[in-house]
């Protein structure tokens, strides 16, 4: 028997273990059957190259709970050590024999997983005493039995142990119990060691016996040794592809298709990811992407080590590269996982262009479901976007898919506005839209439907990448207005009378919630609608932009601006105009006369008063400005009243602006009641 202590720095390093380690303390069981993977994959390596002639046998790696001894026991038959490696590699913390073994069998050793020497100690996280007890393969090797109490000193003991291998027995402490629940277990084998490389056993396989399950003599392997990332692609079926895939998420759909990624250079990297269907909900989901060092699960949090738009598939990445560290913030560091996620952004979107190419059928149908994941990656990632330029696809309201420079050739004829910019005319809702499509359709123009919740912001991204472009809604102007051309047709009708219709108008726009409304006029030919609403491109789109980017709030509570256009080429609406001029003409002259003249004696007061200092006015020359001012007022309001008067005698200015609001899905409750009942008196 030896007695020693442990070649550490400070006294105080197992707490510093037991507490910062790892972030969860489940870790530890990883850690401790990694290094028991570890010890069969030398030892595998060993016997390929004939270093090690003895018979192999079973390698599993067997894990056992003993409730009432109150241990966790980790088992294998893999190299083992003699006791001059336990001082070399346990009794000196922090000296990884890993990284000693790569070194000199770095061409012939199968998967190695450890890399920093310190997995063995994440057992003192939920240990009160460590025993290791263990035979090297070595020829005439002794076998050892060490033991911690979790303090620096040790014991070790020469034992005359028969089997080669070691077993790593926790004593698990009070404030660990839970890791003696064979449940608890058998859960975070299935999460860290379901597809480590060499089986694992726990317990035993069960069958149905006299009316319950019994124990076979069976161990039970919990663990795929050979999944299907590991296997080449071409000795895979779509099925296998399937049902790996529902392996990993038990709960989702079919997958929609899949990329098999496998490169040994400049880094070695494995892995599928599976395009599952997007819903038009954008919430990135997490936990769906799984990192793997060596079949060894290392995370589920991959944000931040993959781009935010491949969250949006799932599956598997394993890589020896990436450090088997459940740091993320380190992961994130780490120059090879940068390089791993550049290259599967390229791997994602080759792999599209593939299908697109192959099949472009399948993939116009699939379009709605990927495109949520296509417009992200685009948004988001500038080496994606380069690449998806060239299979991202638009669809038009009659539901016909485009490449970006098809489209660009389809409408460059008819929607080249005069100063040679090309407008994309969109609907982001073809039901609600209905007749502004219609009205542009008529003018042999295209309409995009553009209804997803990335595409507002899409929108934003293809103007800055298509040179000599603009994007307008359909209801943004009136379709004459759409694409800007060189002649304008005038409205006839004087200063006067427009003021007064507009007056008219305004009194009878009823109030709707955070919306503004101004009247305009156009003249925009007899078939056009009598009364048109539109709404201002850039205030609407900032204003959709706002409700997902907290920081332009400010947008978001801005009232909507509309402009109601007066068609004066329609039929109804010159009636409307003769009858308001009829009816307002005689009573409302008078007024508007009185208010130019007083405004004219305003003017000349002011005239008056201009250059002098204010003490130098005198207090009644002021007065009679403010008196005049007032009485302006009061006439304004006079003449408000007599627009109100006639526009509630003429009820086909009310129906008017109702219909135009009824086409912007605007006239709802009480309005829209009246509204019908209208109709039916004007019927």
């Amino acid at each position: 028997m030896s007695k020693g202590t442990i070649g550490v720095t400070t006294d105080n390093i197992f707490p510093v273990i037991k507490k910062f380690l790892y972030s969860d303390h489940d870790i530890f069981l990883r850690e401790l059957i990694s290094n028991a993977v570890d010890a069969t994959q030398k030892l595998k390596t060993l016997s390929s190259c004939g270093e090690f002639k003895g018979e192999l046998g079973d390698l599993t790696v067997k894990v056992s709970v003993d409730e009432k001894a109150k241990t966790l026991t980790i088992s294998d038959r893999g190299i083992g050590m003699t006791g001059e490696e336990i001082e070399k590699y346990i009794n000196q913390i922090a000296f990884s024999s890993a990284e000693e073994f790569l070194d000199k069998y770095k061409n012939d050793a199968n998967a190695i997983i450890g890399h920093f020497g310190l997995g063995f100690y994440s057992a003192f996280m939920v240990s009160g005493k460590v025993e290791i007890h263990t035979l090297s393969y070595k020829e005439g090797a002794k076998g050892v039995v060490w033991s911690c109490d979790g303090s620096p000193e040790y014991e070790m003991t020469e034992t005359d142990r028969k089997e080669r291998g070691t077993d790593i027995v926790l004593f698990i402490d009070d404030e660990n119990k839970e890791f003696l629940e064979k449940s608890r277990i058998e859960e975070l084998l299935k999460k860290y060691c379901r597809f480590l490389p060499v089986p694992i056993a726990f317990g035993k396989e069960q069958e149905w016996k006299d009316g319950k399950y019994v124990d076979t003599d069976k161990d039970k392997i919990i663990n795929d040794t050979a999944p299907a990332w590991t296997r080449k692609p071409s000795d895979l079926t779509d099925e296998d592809y399937k049902k790996f895939y529902h392996t990993l998420f038990p709960s989702f759909d079919e997958p929609l298709f899949w990329i098999h990624l496998n490169v040994d250079y400049p880094f070695k990297l494995t892995g599928i990811l599976y395009f599952q269907r997007v819903r038009n909900n954008f919430d990135i989901s997490r936990n769906r992407i799984q990192l793997y060092c060596n079949q060894v699960f290392v995370t589920d949090s991959v944000e931040g080590i993959v781009p935010d738009f491949l969250m949006l598939l799932q599956g598997v990445i394993d890589s020896p590269d990436i450090p088997l560290n459940v740091s993320r913030s380190y992961l994130q560091s780490d120059s090879n996982v940068k390089k791993i996620s550049t290259y599967i952004t390229k791997k994602v979107a080759d792999r599209l262009q593939e299908i697109f190419n192959n099949d472009r059928k399948e993939f116009e149908k699939k379009w709605d479901e990927i495109k949520l994941f296509i417009e992200y990656g685009m948004i988001s990632d500038e080496k994606f976007n380069e690449k998806a330029m060239k299979f991202a696809l638009v669809k038009d309201t009659e539901g016909n898919h485009y490449t970006l420079d098809e489209y660009k050739t389809l409408i460059s004829a008819d929607q080249t506005d005069k100063d040679g910019n090309l407008t994309y005319i969109y609907s982001t809702d073809k039901t609600a839209q209905y007749s502004y499509i219609e009205g542009a359709k008529a003018k042999g123009y295209n309409v995009l439907l553009m209804d997803g919740q990335l595409d507002i912001h899409f929108i934003g991204m293809l103007e800055q990448k298509l040179e000599k472009s603009r994007f307008i809604r359909v209801d943004s102007e009136i379709a004459d207005r759409l694409v800007a051309k060189e002649t304008k047709s005038e409205v006839n009708l004087s200063a006067e009378q427009k003021e007064t219709v507009s007056g008219v108008f305004r009194s009878q726009i009823p109030s709707v919630e955070k919306a503004e409304f101004m009247v305009m006029f156009e003249a925009v030919g007899e078939s056009a609608q009598p009364v048109i609403l539109t709404q201002n491109e850039f205030m609407r789109r900032m204003k959709d932009m706002s409700a997902m980017q907290p920081g332009m709030s400010f947008y978001g509570e801005m009232p909507d601006s509309y402009s109601m256009i007066i068609n004066t080429d329609n039929r109804v609406s010159k009636k409307v105009i003769d009858e308001i001029e009829a009816a307002c003409k005689a009573e409302a002259e008078p007024v508007k006369s009185d208010i130019n003249r007083i405004n004219s004696e305003i003017t000349a007061l002011k005239e008056a008063q201009k250059g002098k200092k204010d003490e130098e006015i005198s207090a009644e020359d002021k007065d009679a400005v403010k008196q005049k001012e007032a009485e302006v007022e009061g006439l304004r309001k006079k003449e408000q009243e007599i627009y109100a008067r006639c526009g509630a005698e003429n009820k086909l200015v009310r129906q008017l602006i109702d219909l135009a609001l009824l086409s912007n899905n605007m006239l709802k409750g009480e309005a829209l009641d009246n509204f019908v009942k209208r109709s039916v008196e004007l019927l």
